[in-house]
């Protein structure tokens, strides 16, 4: 399996860093991460804007998709399903796990608040493509 370190994600996808994505965890089995409450990154009341969140998983999606396919090959999302649940007024924690693994891999991503309460349910398509140099 191809081991991944927060460091090499922030290198290969620097939107992750901007974003403030914060990996807890990195597993071929669950990738976990966290982003903290920012009023630059919150909507009308306060809480986490939906692209933030979306963002958020979508970090988590690729990252769990790319652990999970063949070595050498990039994560793409093709296809993604948000359904946000209630505001995120704290920071949250974004937690991805595969449902379906192979050139299609679907990964389902919950994200938490600090209390635990569910905040948004994503679903993604990741597909991974070969480089042409591997």
């Amino acid at each position: 399996m191809l081991a991944l370190e927060a460091e090499d994600v922030y290198a290969l996808a620097p939107y992750a860093k901007t974003l403030g994505v914060v990996f807890e965890e990195i597993t071929e089995v669950s990738v976990r991460a966290r982003l903290a409450h920012d009023l630059s990154l919150s909507t009308v009341g306060g809480g986490l804007h939906g692209g933030a969140l979306m963002g958020l998983a979508d970090v988590c999606a690729a990252v769990c998709a790319a652990l999970n396919g063949p070595a050498g090959a990039a994560p793409a999302t093709v296809e993604s399903s948000t359904h946000f649940l209630r505001p995120a007024r704290t920071s949250v924690v974004a937690t991805a796990r595969p449902l379906r693994l192979g050139r299609n891999t679907v990964v389902e991503v919950n994200v938490h608040d600090d209390k635990g309460d569910l905040c948004a349910r994503v679903t993604q398509v990741v597909t991974t493509i070969k480089s042409k140099a591997a």
